[in-house]
C-alpha cells in the first residue's frame, strides 16, 4: 500500500486527492486492478485563468488565491504522511507570459513543480482513474468505452489495460442545452419535439466524429462519468439524495436511460428541480446530458451503463502510486 497524493489545478478549479492505493492481480489474468482508499478528497475554485487569454498573463489576484489553495493542500497532505504528490495544471499555466511565478510559487509551498499534461496523457489519466478498480472484475468485460460527459464536450476513450484510442467532440449537456433548448435567453420547458430532434441529430453528428478516431462500437463495457451520468444513476436509484457511496459503480439499463431521458425531456423544471438528487445547477441541462448517454448506448449497443465516481484526479493518484503500490 503506498500513501499518494494529486493535485489536478483547472483553468477555475484545483482539486486535492490523497489515498491509499493498492494493486492486486486478478486470477482471470486480466491485468493489475487496485482500490484507492480516500482519505482526503476537495475542490476549491480559484480561477486560476482569469483574463489569461485576454492579457496573456496570470492575474496577481489569481495566482494568490491559488497559492492559497496550495498552502492549504501542503497542510493535508502533511497531516496524512502522503509519500508521493504529483501537480498537473492546465494549459493556461504553461502559454501565460508571467508562468516562472505560478511554478516557483507551487515549488516553495509544496516541494513539485506543476505538469503540463498532453491531451494523450489527460486521455490515459481519464481512463485508468474510471477503469482501474475494474479491470480484474469478471462480470465486466474489456474493451471498456469510457465516456466523460461534461458541459461543453464529450470525451471518448477505449481500451483495455492502457487507453489507446481518444477523442473529444462538442457535446456537452450545457452547450447541447444552449445551442437548441434555449429561446429569447430562456430555457423551452420542455422542449418542443423539433428541438429534441435537432438535439439529437447534432449528437449523432458528433458521435460520426468520434468513430472516426475511437471504436466506440468493439467495447464491452460503457463507463459513464461526471454529473449528467451520476445524476441518472442517483434517479434510476430512486436516492433520496445524492450519495457517492451509492452511485459510485452502479449500473443503469439501456430501458432505464432511455425512460429517465423521456421523462426529463418532457417535464418542468419545477419537477425537474423537486428530484431530491438533482443539484439545482443541473436543473436545465439535465435532459441534454442524458440524451447524450442515451444517443451513445443507441450508437454502441451498449446494454448497461456502469458508473464511475472516479476520474482525472483519480488517474493522476495512480500514476503517482505506480505498480509497486
Amino acid at each position: 500500500m503506498t500513501r499518494v497524493a494529486a493535485i489536478d489545478c483547472g483553468t477555475n478549479s484545483i482539486r486535492l486527492l490523497v489515498a491509499d492505493a493498492t494493486v492486486s492481480h486478478s486470477a482471470s489474468g486480466a491485468g493489475p486492478t487496485g482500490e484507492l482508499v480516500d482519505l482526503d478528497r476537495r475542490m476549491t475554485i480559484v480561477r486560476l485563468g482569469q483574463g489569461v487569454d485576454r492579457t496573456g498573463r496570470l492575474a496577481p489576484e489569481a495566482l494568490e488565491r491559488t497559492f492559497a489553495a496550495c498552502r492549504e493542500y501542503a497542510e493535508i497532505i502533511k497531516e496524512h504522511g502522503a509519500d508521493r504528490l504529483r501537480f498537473v495544471a492546465t494549459s493556461a499555466s504553461r502559454d501565460a507570459e508571467n508562468r516562472d511565478e505560478f511554478v516557483s510559487g507551487v515549488l516553495d509551498i509544496l516541494g513539485v513543480e506543476p505538469e503540463v499534461i498532453s491531451g494523450d496523457q489527460e486521455a490515459e489519466f481519464s481512463f485508468t482513474g474510471a477503469t482501474k478498480e475494474l479491470t480484474g472484475r469478471e462480470d465486466l468485460h474489456r474493451p471498456f468505452l469510457v465516456v466523460d460527459i461534461g458541459g461543453g464536450s464529450t470525451e471518448f476513450v477505449v481500451g483495455d489495460d492502457h487507453a489507446r484510442a481518444a477523442r473529444s467532440v462538442d457535446v456537452g449537456c450545457v452547450r447541447m442545452t444552449e445551442r437548441h433548448l434555449v429561446r429569447d435567453g430562456v430555457v423551452t420547458d420542455p422542449p418542443t419535439e423539433e428541438q429534441i430532434a435537432a438535439m439529437r441529430a447534432d449528437i449523432e453528428a458528433a458521435l460520426d466524429l468520434a468513430e472516426q478516431t475511437v471504436p466506440l462500437r468493439e467495447a464491452r463495457t460503457l463507463v459513464g462519468l461526471a454529473g449528467s451520468v451520476t445524476t441518472l444513476s442517483a434517479m434510476a436509484q430512486d436516492l433520496p439524495e445524492y450519495d457517492s457511496t451509492a452511485i459510485h459503480h452502479s449500473r443503469i439499463t439501456h430501458d432505464k436511460v432511455r425512460e429517465i431521458t423521456h421523462w426529463l425531456l418532457h417535464s418542468t423544471h419545477a419537477e425537474r428541480a423537486a428530484v431530491p438528487s438533482m443539484h439545482p445547477g443541473r436543473v436545465d441541462v439535465i435532459a441534454a446530458g442524458a440524451l447524450v448517454l442515451l444517443a451513445i448506448m443507441d450508437r454502441t449497443g451498449a446494454k448497461e451503463v456502469v458508473v464511475s465516481e472516479h476520474d482525472i484526479l483519480d488517474g493522476i493518484a495512480w500514476s503517482v502510486a505506480g505498480e509497486d503500490a
